[in-house]
């Protein structure tokens, strides 16, 4: 059979894979602490599971237009304009099939064949991969530990080429949990309207930031910046409601037109259900965030609590989202080998860090109870010391 050549190309998912071999393990009885779910492990709030209850039993369970109601994409305007300080008109905003779907539909109409993509390292592990789909191509900005795993202006500046058409942004990052301060994205900003770079600014992990009450949206520095940016959010994270398939994108008007062709001809609209669902979330006062992030930063603390008995081990402490980054090149083996042999060994599943662009780092994700991390990182540390004798 000929295959089409871009997806033939496409790398699978590690973390997909990993989780299905830890899922395998635990259906044969094994006790696996899985340290690599990438979803909270709370469940969606009673208020917002009503929402859509009543919306099935209204019969709310027809089409809608492909970009979404109108009642929600309203609240989405307002979210911006609330919590991001971002103006984005009704006609502005395309509701989809969660984040995962705004950001391969907004790349797919920004990006052309023989374009170039500067995408900062470690990235997200869809990033590179709706990139080869669009035609266009990478370009990889290593970022380090020294500088928590974020670019700077001068590094993208050095970066620009005649071919550079889009910057990749995601903060707070997947896998790093790096948070970019409202400095460091003023001078990216900068460069980005002086080489005319358009940027898609990834926010979903948005509401789970720790040490800072502060969150800057790229696009908020003003009218030029605005005009070159889409930002992407979705009520996944925030909300735990990861099943529920809603994203959105805010972004100048020319943009989102092709993105609503786009969406027209490939999904339509997202679920009517979820939507209503969405609807609810987005209307619900702070505090059903805030506790789920007063959580989730006590859980971080006791993790890298725990790491630090493990002198082989090091970190950047994350600011936001829920992983660990976790460089273990002490090991001496690839970052794939020693993530299957800590699933296998030590029954506990982590993600290589290969697969997000950083060999000789694993993820860890502290979105399970204080218990279970605890456990599984005692379990990692006996396996460490055990492997480095």
């Amino acid at each position: 059979m000929k295959v089409n050549q871009r997806i033939k190309s496409l790398l699978g998912s590690t973390t997909l894979a990993i989780t299905a071999k830890a899922k395998e393990l635990k259906a044969k009885g094994v006790d696996v602490v899985n340290f690599g779910a990438g979803e909270p492990d709370f469940d969606t709030p009673d208020f917002i599971k009503k929402a859509a209850i009543d919306a099935i039993d209204k019969g709310f369970t027809k089409y809608t237009p492909s970009v979404g109601t109108l009642e929600l994409r309203e609240a989405v305007s307002q979210k911006f304009k609330k919590d991001n300080h971002l103006d984005y008109a009704i006609n502005q905003i395309v509701v989809s099939c969660g984040a995962k779907h705004s950001l391969y539909g907004l790349i797919q109409v920004m990006v052309d064949e023989g374009d170039e993509v500067i995408l900062p390292s470690p990235f997200w592990v869809s990033y590179p991969e709706m990139v080869k789909l669009s035609g266009a191509s990478c370009k990889i900005l290593e970022t380090s530990a020294q500088n928590n795993f974020k670019i700077t202006a001068d590094q993208l500046n050095k970066a620009v080429s005649a071919r550079t058409r889009l910057l990749i942004l995601n903060s707070p990052s997947n896998p790093t949990g790096s948070v970019y301060s409202k400095k460091e994205l003023e001078g990216i900003a900068e460069i980005c309207v002086k080489n005319n770079i358009y940027v898609i600014s990834d926010e979903i992990y948005e509401k789970l930031i720790y040490d800072s009450d502060e969150y800057t949206s790229i696009a908020s520095f003003g009218k030029e910046i605005y005009n070159l940016t889409a930002t992407v959010n979705g009520v996944s994270k925030a909300y735990s409601m990861t099943g529920w398939r809603i994203g959105y994108c805010g972004a100048p008007s020319e943009i989102i037109g092709y993105v609503q062709k786009f969406q027209d001809h490939t999904t339509s609209n997202p679920a009517s259900i979820s939507q209503m669902a969405a609807l609810a979330a987005l209307k619900a006062p702070p505090e059903s965030v805030t506790a789920m992030c007063r959580e989730f930063k006590k859980r971080r603390d006791i993790m890298m609590q725990c790491l630090d008995k493990i002198p082989q081990v090091s970190y950047v402490r994350p600011q936001g989202a829920f992983y660990v980054f976790c460089d273990v090149s002490r090991l001496k083996m690839k970052c794939a080998v020693a993530a299957e042999r800590i699933l296998t060994e030590a029954n506990v599943a982590v993600i290589p860090g290969d697969g997000f662009g950083a060999e000789g780092y694993i993820r860890l994700s502290f979105a399970t109870s204080v218990e279970r991390i605890q456990e599984g990182v005692q379990r990692i540390g006996a396996w460490v010391n055990k492997n480095t004798k």
